[in-house]
């Protein structure tokens, strides 16, 4: 189930198995001068048919998009053994109900995927990362709003990581801050086809936000070997926030404004029974990590948790899973994120697919 059966250079798109890992994908395709449009810190290791089964988001959806626009086609087995060919390539292909999307994000609790065909957009040629030091969360938005349209069709990534998430990096890891210490982070990528082109832009957008005191401090490289440190930095929050304890783990989705209410209104609750509450994630998307960690796991904590922070992102309209899936843990908050009648609804597709319940039981549905 790991088998690459076409990767069509002209159209730039990939048919495999739904066994490759994300990571050899991207190392094959990029021998034609593509890129997969998706990327994660685990893409060592995952593979793609779970990617798409749980529309995985990861860094660059700011501007790729999900799996839901990249996907063109499937092939899945359905419940009763019945093997679906829905494996188009084609971009466009308007005949009736586009039952794929069935099936990416639900988790294969409606079919098991066992090939995708995905769009895989073109390699880009020239890289900048920049690392930027705010003072508040409202001059982070002001900074990505003028990202967005200064930057435009370059940019390709926008991060935010507040003090307490790169302080247990550079506590726990060899890893250092490469600017310094500020309550909040911004990491900004660019990539395109013309380096002098793209550093212009870069350093024309620098120098306004510099100037005007929206951004403090910062540091920008073209440098593989310092993108990657940087990077390093943003992925390396999850493993060390271990050595904190235990971690509570959320996968939030707000509306941008709202992006990091949570973490202040969460420290209020927990209080001292916290050893760290933190934020990170996806700016550029409005998906946020939010981890509290102890040191030991205590359900006085988590009741404390939960189902607060479920309570909390539904009055501001977010998502209780932005791009991490429902599983096991998450069926009976579902209804935080989606009304009765949906609910409903997805029920009923569930019997219809999957009558005697033998894909995946006991998730994604409450």
């Amino acid at each position: 189930m790991n088998n690459i059966i076409d990767i069509d250079d002209a159209s730039g798109v990939l048919v495999c198995q739904a066994g490759c890992v994300l990571e050899v994908l991207d190392q094959e395709v990029g021998k034609q001068g593509l890129m997969m449009p998706l990327d994660l810190g685990a893409k060592g290791s995952c593979h793609i048919g779970g990617n798409v089964s749980t529309n995985a988001g990861g860094l660059r959806l700011v501007r790729y998009g999900n799996l839901q626009g990249s996907v063109l086609g499937l092939e899945v087995v359905k419940a009763n053994g019945e093997v679906l060919d829905l494996l188009s390539t084609l971009r466009k292909d308007n005949t009736g109900y586009h039952l794929k999307h069935l099936f990416i994000g639900s988790e294969g609790t409606l079919g098991i995927i066992t090939k995708v065909a995905i769009q895989c957009p073109t390699r880009p040629k020239a890289y900048n990362v920049a690392f930027l030091g705010l003072e508040s969360f409202d001059k982070l938005l002001a900074t990505m709003k003028k990202c967005k349209h200064q930057l435009g069709e370059i940019l390709s990534s926008c991060e935010m990581i507040d003090a307490k998430s790169l302080d247990v990096v550079t506590s726990n890891t060899k890893l250092k801050n490469p600017i310094g210490d500020h309550p909040f982070y911004m990491l900004i990528e660019t990539s395109g086809s013309n380096s002098t082109h793209d550093e212009e832009k870069l350093n024309s957008f620098l120098d306004n936000v510099m100037s005007d005191g929206t951004v403090l401090d910062g540091t920008v490289t073209s440098d593989p070997s310092k993108i990657k440190a940087i990077w390093d930095i943003r992925e390396s929050i999850t493993g060390a926030l271990l050595y904190d304890g235990y971690v509570f783990k959320y996968d939030i989705s707000l509306p941008t404004q709202y992006f990091y209410s949570l973490v202040p209104a969460m420290i209020e609750r927990v209080g001292k029974d916290a050893v760290r509450v933190c934020g990170y994630g996806h700016l550029g998307d409005g998906n946020i990590h939010l981890n509290i960690t102890v040191k030991n796991y205590s359900k006085e904590i988590m009741n404390k948790i939960e189902p607060f922070i479920y309570e909390y992102t539904s009055k501001l309209r977010g998502s209780v899973s932005a791009e991490h899936g429902i599983g096991f843990k998450k069926p009976k908050y579902v209804k935080y994120s989606k009304s009765p009648p949906a609910i409903a609804l997805m029920k009923d597709i569930k019997k219809l697919m999957d009558a005697n319940g033998i894909l995946n039981p006991y998730k994604v549905l409450p």
